[in-house]
């Protein structure tokens, strides 16, 4: 655990230069941030193992834009290569830094090979790698201090999977009826560093689109976790439930993202845990279609 987190310490040395490179490439030093017009850059977090011997590559995004979300189909602008265009990864960007919002399974033969991602937006086009590089292994099932991400459920009695590539549901409805969402979540209460345990509750959760041809509404994109009593597995002592209705724009098929996050906060504080992400794909049909 004490080399791998060094490699992440160094991983993440990597990421400011690199970082720091793009952003003066692409703006002035002293340049204020702008509401629109920027681009985005995919971010690489770094790779783990799975049970099977598969790997998992862990991607995040940076949206310079403080106030526009964007829609970038998959395909020449948005494309992850070889084997893509899609990938599954997102094609609705929301602003700002998102931590680890898609994994992309690698074999367990991928050795050395690489990816990339190119997303080209605003006029501005932008390309990283992502590898299984030894340097950029991550842990996100379990922190140094023990901490480890919330589990996931889409019912009462689960499955509860955690982690950045979590559980996946299907649900319908008829336009322009919302579909109710309602995930049950668990976690260890575990406080990442010293310190008093935060006034906040062990888990919170936040809605988003992550693809789909119109826009979405939700009644409460971060609805309130309320404390339930539900059998989760261990090493949980937190239980909760959090309910909330999206509505769409037109009918289509979406795909809604959730992430459920602990004490440790967004991204983790960049040590990549503790945080679980989960997937409704959402079929909208029209009331014509729907009545056949």
């Amino acid at each position: 655990m004490e080399t791998k987190r060094r490699a992440v310490a160094v991983g993440w040395i990597a990421i400011g230069l690199s970082g720091c490179a793009l952003l003066w490439s692409q703006q002035l030093p002293f340049e204020p941030a702008h509401d629109s017009g920027q681009s985005i850059t995919g971010a690489f977090e770094g790779w783990f193992s799975n049970p099977d011997g598969t790997f998992s590559i862990l991607v995040g995004y940076y949206n310079r834009n403080l106030k526009e979300d964007l829609e970038i189909p998959a395909g020449p602008n948005n494309r992850i290569e070889p084997g893509g265009p899609d990938r599954g990864q997102p094609t609705h960007f929301l602003p700002g830094r998102q931590w680890g919002v898609f994994t992309i399974k690698a074999p367990k033969d991928f050795g050395d090979q690489k990816l990339t991602w190119t997303l080209t937006v605003n006029g501005k086009t932008n390309v990283i790698p992502l590898s299984l590089n030894p340097l950029w292994e991550v842990e996100p099932f379990r922190e140094a201090s023990g901490n480890t991400p919330p589990f996931i459920g889409f019912s009462e009695s689960g499955p509860f999977i955690q982690g950045p590539a979590g559980p996946q549901t299907d649900l319908s409805t008829t336009w322009p009826e919302p579909v109710a969402l309602t995930v049950w979540v668990a976690d260890d209460a575990t406080t990442p560093l010293a310190g008093p345990r935060p006034r906040t509750p062990p888990v919170t959760v936040a809605w988003s689109k992550f693809r789909g041809p119109g826009a979405v509404t939700f009644a409460k994109a971060a609805p309130p976790v309320e404390k339930m009593e539900f059998k989760a597995p261990p090493p949980a002592t937190f239980t909760g439930k959090a309910s909330t209705t999206a509505t769409f724009s037109e009918p289509g098929e979406y795909v809604l993202r959730i992430v459920a996050n602990d004490w440790s906060g967004d991204g983790g504080r960049g040590f990549q845990c503790c945080w679980s992400n989960g997937q409704v794909k959402v079929s909208v049909k029209s009331a014509g279609t729907a009545a056949r």
